[in-house]
């Protein structure tokens, strides 16, 4: 059974920064596609990153271009996702999400099999 636990969010002012770490267990990691999604209160759940390593292969969602940066570290089998000149938009909640199949990136969330709990981002203005 793979599990993934969030961490590192947190309360940041407007322009601030953060990063965020997804560890993941269970199962081999290094050909996972792993993905950030986010659902702010009354809004479902949107795509924000993810990453296909096995082809160095990463996309983003356009509202945190330039912005965000999905990362991963497979010795320590972890994915962060790096946050800066965050937005009072960008609150929510971030979940971490894994798909074993590892062949192309979805940005629909019917796509992961695996999610994480969720760590809560909040940007004050």
């Amino acid at each position: 059974q793979v599990q993934l636990v969030e961490s590192g969010g947190g309360t940041v002012q407007t322009g601030g920064s953060l990063r965020l770490s997804c560890a993941v267990s269970g199962r081999i990691f290094s050909s996972y596609i792993m993905a950030w999604f986010r659902q702010a209160p009354g809004k479902e759940r949107e795509f924000v990153a993810a990453g296909r390593w096995s082809v160095s292969s990463t996309a983003y969602a356009d509202s945190v271009k330039g912005r965000f940066t999905i990362s991963r570290d497979n010795a320590k089998n972890t994915v962060y996702l790096q946050m800066n000149s965050l937005k009072p938009e960008d609150t929510a909640v971030y979940y971490c999400a894994a798909d074993p199949r590892g062949i192309t990136i979805y940005s629909s969330d019917h796509e992961y099999y695996y999610w994480g709990q969720g760590t809560q981002v909040t940007v004050s203005s």
